[in-house]
């Protein structure tokens, strides 16, 4: 039961608009009292959607105790007994609240199931995030793998071109050399006939 301000009054929220199976008796009069504004709730309790309500009609110092389920009065108990109302009202909230527990029971399953159902869903956002980023890191890897045996055969051909470069030019050096010593055997001075 909420403050005065906030509580869910049941003679402001149209229990007595809600169509009932009967057309007399106890509901049919709470019902038309409610709509002429001749009872005062004394006490409401709410359990999900069921509950139970002390109204009061000062003129005939009479209480109606009513059970509800959603606006709509099951059962409506009239006395003029103060302590009779207090007891029918206490098994009536104790009714509503036995009555409320698989509702209730059943928004508690239902949220956590709805909250189960966002984590796995965020979970599997997450997995799918490190599935693509572990695809991209693999393909990163592979690129990174051929690229490094890319470098290893450029590496080991330019050793090749090197070293046959390096030959090259040792043979011309030699050739160099050679060409060379001839040169200066070829520049001395020739023997004069005599």
């Amino acid at each position: 039961m909420g403050g005065l301000g906030t509580r869910r009054s049941l003679l402001t929220n149209g229990a007595a608009d809600e169509p009932q199976a009967t057309a007399n008796g106890n509901i049919a009069e709470l019902q038309q009292m409610i709509r002429d504004g001749k009872v005062k709730e004394l006490r409401t309790t709410y359990n999900g959607s069921y509950g139970a309500s002390m109204l009061f009609y000062p003129d005939e110092m009479t209480f109606y105790i009513a059970l509800f389920q959603q606006k709509k009065f099951w059962r409506v108990i009239k006395t003029q007994a103060d302590a009779r109302a207090e007891t029918v009202y206490a098994d009536f909230a104790k009714n509503s609240a036995a009555l409320a527990d698989t509702e209730i029971r059943r928004t508690k399953l239902e949220a956590e199931k709805n909250f189960a159902d966002r984590l796995i869903a965020v979970q599997q956002q997450r997995a799918n995030r490190l599935q693509a980023d572990l695809e991209v890191a693999r393909a990163q890897q592979s690129q990174v793998v051929d690229r490094q045996a890319e470098q290893q055969e450029a590496i080991r051909s330019l050793r090749a071109e090197q070293d046959s470069a390096q030959a090259q030019l040792r043979a011309l050096q030699t050739k160099v050399q050679d060409l060379q010593r001839q040169s200066d055997t070829d520049l001395m001075p020739l023997p004069f006939p005599k």
